[in-house]
């Protein structure tokens, strides 16, 4: 692709990982329906006069495949979806075409029961599934977005050689087949120390942990205003009621804690130190793919008066989910693309535990993103296309290859 080619005449690739799930499902027919104009791209950060002349592939060069251990069909996924009132009435039949053409793009993952593969050749073969579908469907490059349900938390400090959890798997997989990785999960992806030979290495973007949708967006906003209004919190309880994949997932603590401990970060980072009070998932499978966030404040005022803050946060995770997961796969992209490497602590916005240095109140991260578009915006795509490393090679994980 010549330099003065608009990124939008090209196409990209979104590898999703957990690719026939709610948020996947809503990721793909939500394009679809954004580019065809049945719906406005509200949620969409990337669609706002911010990112204006940033280079960002358009929402219509987009093309959609992953893993996936279920073999349920997007298509009839979106019908659920749209049954328990997650998609609009009508959306799954408008975009069937789109959601059949990117399930046929789904390939199987793993490690399933009975899979006698060891690290490195699923992480070759979830590499391999990857570079087939740059080259088939032609793609300048492609971005791995891990949107699969919750790994339990690492106990304690995980061994160098310990047996690599699946989104760590997928992860070096993305890098070794040469693709920027986004993380919107808590699970260890590239956190794994394993890893970290690959992550010194690669010349490639990445980004993460834990998308910041609902609860913990209304903290880092709410624990900023207490920090500078020099209001002393006492307390800070949370209770999360939800259901589907997700509440089925965060119902073995493990997996619950992985999930907190960046709602945790959050108030530590804005209040200065950890206020007592702890966050509780419970899983409603009634509730399906809805969730309710709760949170109980305590704290001093002048003279030392006791106040209380309540708030309630209802929501749709999926929906609340995927408009970011196309920000985050437009940013990476286009990231990729102007040669930046290593980790985008830029993008904190978008995350509960974010990866790299940054500000954890919601109002500072915004600053940063800004000022991500500006790096964009003036980036020198001639450069870039001549770099070492472009998609459909393998960008800096050759130099880990023998490892992962």
């Amino acid at each position: 692709m010549s330099a003065s080619v608009s990124p939008s005449a090209s196409r990209v690739g979104v590898w999703l990982i957990g690719a026939r799930g709610s948020v996947a499902t809503t990721v793909v027919a939500g394009c679809a329906a954004v580019t065809a104009g049945l719906h406005p791209p509200t949620g969409l950060v990337t669609e706002t006069p911010m990112f204006a002349d940033s280079g960002l592939p358009a929402l219509s060069s987009l093309v959609f495949g992953g893993h996936d251990t279920v073999d349920c069909p997007l298509p009839k996924r979106a019908e659920a979806l749209a049954a328990g009132g997650v998609l609009p009435p009508g959306l799954p039949t408008a975009t069937r075409a789109e959601l059949a053409a990117a399930d046929a793009e789904i390939r199987p993952g793993g490690p399933l029961p009975g899979d006698t593969r060891d690290a490195q050749e699923l992480i070759a073969a979830f590499a391999s599934d990857i570079q087939d579908f740059i080259r088939r469907c032609g793609l300048t490059r492609a971005v791995v977005v891990n949107v699969a349900s919750t790994e339990p938390a690492p106990t304690g400090a995980a061994p160098t050689g310990a047996a690599l959890p699946p989104s760590s798997l997928y992860a070096a997989a993305a890098l070794r087949a040469g693709c920027p990785y986004v993380n919107f999960t808590p699970s260890t992806g590239l956190n794994h120390p394993a890893l970290a030979p690959l992550l010194t290495s690669t010349d490639l973007p990445f980004a993460g942990r834990d998308g910041k949708t609902g609860q913990t967006l209304l903290r880092s906003v709410l624990g900023p205003m207490f920090s500078q209004r020099a209001l002393a919190v006492r307390a800070w309880s949370g209770t999360n009621l939800l259901g589907g994949g997700d509440g089925a997932a965060l119902a073995d603590p493990a997996a619950a804690a992985a999930k907190n401990a960046g709602k945790e970060r959050v108030l530590t980072d804005t209040l200065g130190t950890p206020p007592e009070g702890e966050v509780h998932i419970d899983d409603v499978p009634a509730l399906g793919d809805w969730k309710t966030a709760w949170d109980h404040i305590a704290f001093d005022g002048f003279l030392g008066t006791r106040m209380i803050l309540q708030t309630i946060w209802q929501g749709c995770d999926s929906s609340l989910a995927a408009p970011l997961v196309l920000d985050l796969a437009r940013l990476t992209a286009r990231a990729h693309e102007a040669g930046l490497s290593g980790p985008l602590g830029e993008l904190g916005f978008f995350f509960k535990d974010p990866v790299g240095d940054g500000p954890s109140a919601l109002g500072e991260q915004y600053a940063a993103l800004g000022r991500f578009a500006e790096r964009l915006r003036g980036a020198d795509a001639r450069r870039l296309e001549d770099r070492p490393g472009r998609l459909g090679g393998r960008g800096g994980a050759d130099r880990s290859e023998e490892q992962w």
